[in-house]
């Protein structure tokens, strides 16, 4: 199967050629300017050189001799040998020769082109003569009157100027071959840098990777979220977007910019942990509506056996336990119920023991005395409790409630008023708060000073329900109310993994949910008051007349139906 190349591969492959392409290009640039360069350098100094030569005047007085080649043709040769020349051609205007250096060509017709020095205009060109293709210039030789009495030609062969040319080729090649190395040396350092960042995988390999990985993070059940080292919110799920409380994520493919977790609402236990980048291991944390268990760890990337790899972020997961907890609560309420199931077992043994024993010692009377009397005592401690609370639940939890309390104690009082039925209030909800309320005073008056004493105050109207809870215990001093109902607080010292802290977290919650609000006082001690919006309840629907046709009934019937109801 043929190996995919990485990001890195085809990047360094594709810059080395475009390299070697663009240092081709720069050498030949840099060789024509070159050379157009020396032909206008070689141009302007033949030009100079032969207008030196048309204004001497021995070229003047020697256009006007009989043989003029008698005094130029030396002349022409030493200045050819001192300036470096191929030629200097001085002719008359007619084009025949009066130098030459080679002395055959003397009295021969000139080639080239001369006609704009005849007219008087010095030029130069390139042309091909008897001496091969030169770079010449030509100068009229004009007298007093400007009438032009010889031309002067002064030129060099182009094969000099190319050994001049080839003389510059090492210094171009060395350029392009440096510009060469140095991109080739910055194409292998960003190459090695995309193959560490890319992990060497490739595009097509990325691309695949990104949909499974989209695919993935869509599809799970748990909230993950994925936070960089500066502490920025890089990657998350929809489901951790329903359980955070923040907006969802974009579609797939788009671009999605990093966001500071400091502009989230996140509760601040929450905030704090995806902030540090701790490991975390089935913390819990309480929302405004749920109970959330996190995890958290370092993303790293899957380096060489042995190496330590440095985190690239922090990755989280986040599960949602708020049904979970709700069961837990009802689960509490149970054992509250078996723990008071157990209790008065444990007194009624005694208590039949005690009557086993006066039967047994004869004392029949005295037997059926004491029977009489505790059930006595117990029927009108049930008849208290669900005469006090009219739902049947919260009467069994207080009736629970109360033997804990005497087990430990605690002399507990329940004072109701209203009807909770009749408030339209989750019994749950309901089992929560004032479950979790007790316990937290039956353990603030158990260390406390005797005379240990918790009392429940229901109050139910058509606007609210009030729930009071007041201990004996030592109370909430004034530096930490802010605090105690903050997840894990608990005076204690255990968080919420140990059981400590999460009670009153979660009345804060349902209280929240529910629109309510919850203080904290002190009176004796610690005094916690709920008060919760009651819920209207649907009305009834009104039953189908029977005939629309009907007579219309008697005020006075009608009256009387509605005071029945």
């Amino acid at each position: 199967m043929r190996r995919e190349w990485s990001i890195a591969r085809r990047l360094f492959v594709a810059h080395a050629l475009f390299i070697v392409v663009l240092s081709g290009l720069v050498a030949t640039i840099l060789f024509v300017e070159a050379r157009d360069r020396g032909y206008d350098e070689t141009s302007n100094r033949m030009l100079a050189v032969a207008t030196a030569i048309a204004d001497s005047p021995l070229v003047l007085a020697a256009s006007e001799a009989a043989d003029p080649s008698t005094m130029l043709q030396p002349y022409a040769l030493e200045l050819t040998q001192d300036a470096g020349l191929d030629f200097i051609t001085i002719m008359a205007p007619d084009r025949t020769r009066w130098t030459h250096p080679n002395a055959a060509e003397i009295g021969q017709d000139y080639i080239g082109a001369i006609q704009p020095a005849v007219s008087g205009t010095a030029f130069t060109e390139i042309s091909t003569g008897t001496l091969g293709p030169s770079v010449r210039a030509v100068v009229p030789v004009t007298d007093a009157g400007d009438t032009v009495r010889a031309l002067v030609a002064v030129g060099t062969t182009t094969t000099n100027i190319s050994i001049a040319l080839n003389a510059q080729l090492p210094s171009v090649l060395g350029l392009a071959l440096a510009l060469l190395a140095s991109g080739s040396v910055g194409t292998w350092l960003l190459g090695r840098y995309l193959r560490r960042v890319t992990l060497g995988w490739g595009p097509e390999h990325l691309a695949q990777l990104f949909v499974y990985y989209d695919s993935v993070l869509r599809s799970v059940r748990e909230g993950l979220v994925l936070v960089d080292l500066h502490g920025d919110l890089v990657l998350y799920n929809d489901q951790a977007a329903t359980l955070l409380g923040i907006p969802p994520r974009p579609a797939a493919g788009s671009f999605e910019r990093p966001q500071a977790l400091t502009a989230l609402s996140l509760p601040p236990s929450l905030g704090d942990l995806l902030r540090s980048g701790r490991n975390a291991h089935d913390e819990i944390h309480v929302t405004g509506t749920r109970v959330l268990v996190v995890n958290q760890e370092p993303a790293t990337a899957s380096g060489n056996a042995g190496a330590r790899a440095e985190p690239m972020g922090f990755v989280a997961t986040i599960r949602d336990h708020t049904d979970l907890q709700n069961l837990g609560s009802e689960l509490q309420s149970m054992r509250t119920l078996s723990d008071a199931l157990r209790a008065q077992t444990h007194e009624h043994s005694n208590r039949l023991h005690t009557i086993v024993s006066l039967m047994e010692l004869g004392r029949t009377e005295q037997a059926l005395e004491f029977a009489t009397k505790d059930l006595e005592l117990s029927q009108r401690l049930a008849d208290e409790m669900v005469g006090s609370v009219d739902e049947p639940v919260i009467s069994a939890l207080i009736m629970g409630k109360s033997a804990q309390a005497n087990e430990l104690g605690i002399t507990l009082t329940v004072t109701a008023s209203g009807t909770l039925a009749q408030s339209g209030l989750s019994i749950q909800d309901l089992v929560t708060v004032l479950g979790n309320l007790v316990d937290n005073a039956l353990d603030a008056a158990a260390g406390g000073d005797d005379p240990r004493r918790v009392s429940v105050t229901v109050s139910s109207t058509e606007q609210a329900v009030v729930i009071e809870v007041a201990d004996s215990g030592a109370g909430v001093a004034l530096d930490v109310i802010d605090e105690v109902l903050r997840l894990g607080f608990s005076t204690k010292g255990t968080g919420p993994v140990g059981g400590r802290g999460l009670g009153l977290a979660l009345v804060r919650q349902a209280v929240t949910r529910l629109g309510g609000t919850l203080t904290i006082g002190r009176r004796e001690g610690a005094v916690f008051t709920v008060t919760i919006p009651a819920i209207a309840l649907p009305a009834a629907p009104l039953p189908a007349a029977a005939d629309t046709t009907a007579a219309p009934t008697p005020p006075e019937t009608l009256a009387a139906a509605v005071d029945h109801d």
